[in-house]
């Protein structure tokens, strides 16, 4: 088990200090449809978006279980601002990956500048001379709003067939935010949708997944922190789940303190905490959610441990990862729904967080990474020898 940095335990410290903040502007979160700037000015401040970053740019290149942590404390005081805080920060750790230049173009001037992405296949790029002619309309960009750049996904063409898998990393200048973020759940997130229309990338802003998937990215020959190391088919879908998770344990404390309070007429005035069925069910989702956040960060660190140790994470570690990054979602709604059906009626009023993060971690459900049939299939393949097709492992 590889210590966290000095660094790293600090930034967890502030974050610590700041989740009050971050939950009493909840409700504004949602109202606004979007993070308030202020708390992305406030996590700029105490150093989350430098976790991952590399050190060349001012960054902090920690482990990535630090980074996790991190994002699941944030999502314990407000679902939306998790979410968002997970995918804007990771962009970092992404941007690493590309060529020089094309960390120079992005924080030459400013290493605090920001990335979005929308990464599922909703366009595509044309190979043209010195580089691609990329047109789509990428839908669920979480946090475009508080980003200067963005990365979207798809196959590049060349003579009309594919011949890649990439993300192309495109300027603010480069696409129009279509306000679409209507929801009912993850509503803070302003998830909103990204028109881009001929606009031309030129090949240091592309990389292929494939690079990613093989150790080849040309970002490694700069910054060789093991973080960089991490394969990809983990690093991204955990983002997605740990945020879910982060909402377990926010929707835990909320329920547990309100329980502490409740007096239940229908039962002639029975106190909550002294209804047995309840706390059985407290009892019964504390371990959940804390089984979810054991496996999820012990796959992570099990990875990073073989990467320090100079091995290749083998093919049935990534399986295991994504087998139980999915099991973590699961656990966790699981968990936040047998809270939610015993919270009584009173959980249903807008202002109480409990349903908040119930409408949160449901929304998170949603996401191609949490996919779980298709990550179980894909483990099942491995152990019957059977080639794996999912690239999200």
């Amino acid at each position: 088990m590889s210590q966290r940095s000095e660094a790293g335990a600090e930034v967890l410290e502030r974050i610590s200090a700041l989740l009050p903040e971050i939950e009493k502007r909840a409700q504004e979160c949602e109202d606004q449809r979007r993070i308030p700037t202020e708390t992305i000015d406030a996590l700029d401040e105490v150093g989350f978006f430098k976790l991952v970053q590399p050190a060349q740019w001012g960054g902090y290149e920690v482990d990535p279980v630090t980074y996790y942590e991190a994002v699941r404390r944030i999502a314990s005081a407000c679902g939306s601002t998790g979410w968002v805080s997970s995918i804007l920060g990771i962009h970092n750790w992404h941007l690493a990956l590309f060529p020089q230049q094309a960390q120079d173009e992005v924080w030459g001037d400013d290493p605090s500048v920001r990335i979005g992405s929308s990464y599922a296949p909703m366009g595509m790029g044309e190979v043209v001379d010195g580089g691609y002619k990329v047109n789509g309309e990428w839908h669920w960009s979480s946090g475009c709003d508080h980003a200067q750049w963005t990365f979207v996904g798809g196959p590049v063409f060349k003579n009309g067939k594919p011949v890649d898998f990439v993300s192309f990393l495109l300027p603010r200048s480069d696409y129009e935010i279509r306000d679409v973020w209507h929801v009912a759940g993850l509503k803070g997130t302003g998830s909103n949708t990204l028109v881009v229309k001929d606009a031309f990338v030129p090949s240091h802003r592309m990389l292929s997944f494939r690079a990613m998937a093989t150790g080849t990215a040309p970002g490694l020959e700069n910054n060789t922190a093991p973080v960089y190391k991490m394969p990809w088919g983990t690093i991204h879908p955990t983002v997605i789940s740990t945020p879910v998770v982060g909402m377990g344990y926010g929707a835990y404390a909320a329920h547990v303190e309100a329980q502490g309070k409740r007096v239940r007429a229908a039962y002639a005035g029975e106190k909550a905490k002294d209804d047995p069925f309840g706390k059985v069910r407290i009892a019964e989702a504390a371990s959940d959610i804390d089984a979810a956040w054991r496996q999820l960060s012990g796959n992570v660190q099990d990875e990073y441990d073989c990467i320090l140790a100079g091995q290749e994470v083998p093919m049935e570690m990534r399986l295991r990862a994504r087998r139980d990054q999915v099991r973590a979602s699961q656990r966790s709604i699981s968990a936040i729904d047998r809270l939610f059906e015993a919270a009584g009626a009173r959980a249903l009023d807008s202002d109480q967080p409990l349903q908040r993060f119930w409408r949160d971690a449901h929304a998170g459900r949603v996401h191609a990474a949490n996919d779980a049939e298709r990550a179980y299939q894909a483990y099942a393949n491995g152990e019957f020898g059977i080639p794996i097709g999912d690239t999200m492992v």
